[in-house]
């Protein structure tokens, strides 16, 4: 690790925005550039393993994007079946101990994505190196909604007092409670597009004119360097 970094967060979430503009500057079908996109998050593995990063959460299909033109949300059901049953069976989940989670609203998914979705979680339930969570069906709204729903039931049925609801217990109704240090978005876009809306209250955010499948190491680098040197205040 280069010396010049001298925090690595433990937590980075990404914004993996750009895939159809990358795909139409060289002239392919917009949809084509989610391959792209695809194949630059397996090599983010990698890099975050050698950086001693713990946790990656990347947003990578929202509950808006099943809103897509037919063809593209197809290509794109086609291509996640094929990069999970990959995932499924690369060594690297049990050697470097490599715990996968999906969170957001799993359930408008196909059949055959979703059950190889629930196929990764239980493989890898009790690894506890790494953890990749993949927002799939995802939004921050829709998260918080479902939370409260589910502290509705809880109330309901006796299970948790009303008085006792603070922000550690409403955390724990969340998708993922866990919270990133840093966001990075790729693309272009200056906006936080409804991610995480609860973990990301002390997020520190870096947007990237690149599009993500041009994002390479050295970007990966670069914005943990800017990181580093940021001063987190957290209200203080």
């Amino acid at each position: 690790m280069e010396k010049s970094i001298s925090k690595v967060p433990k937590h980075i979430a990404i914004v993996l925005d750009g895939n159809r503009r990358f795909a139409k500057r060289l002239l392919m079908k917009p949809f084509m550039g989610h391959e792209w996109g695809a194949k630059k998050v397996e090599r983010l593995f990698d890099w975050c393993k050698e950086l001693g990063v713990k946790e990656l959460t990347l947003y990578s299909f929202s509950i808006e994007n099943f809103n897509r033109p037919k063809e593209e949300f197809d290509f794109l059901m086609k291509l996640f079946a094929k990069e999970f049953s990959r995932l499924k069976d690369d060594p690297r989940l049990e050697k470097d101990r490599i715990k996968v989670n999906f969170i957001g609203r799993l359930d408008m998914f196909p059949s055959n994505v979703l059950s190889l979705m629930k196929e990764l979680m239980e493989k890898t339930v009790k690894n506890d190196r790494f953890t990749i969570n993949f927002a799939m069906a995802y939004g921050g709204r829709a998260e918080v909604i479902d939370a409260v729903k589910k502290l509705a039931e809880q109330i309901k049925d006796g299970m948790i007092d009303i008085d006792k609801i603070n922000e550690e217990v409403f955390s724990r109704s969340l998708y993922m409670s866990s919270e990133p240090e840093l966001i990075i978005r790729t693309g272009g876009e200056h906006r936080t597009s409804n991610f995480l809306i609860w973990q990301a209250n002390y997020s520190e955010w870096i947007f990237l004119e690149k599009m993500w499948p041009e994002f390479e190491k050295e970007d990966f680098m670069q914005c943990i360097k800017e990181y580093s040197n940021r001063e987190r205040r957290f209200g203080r």
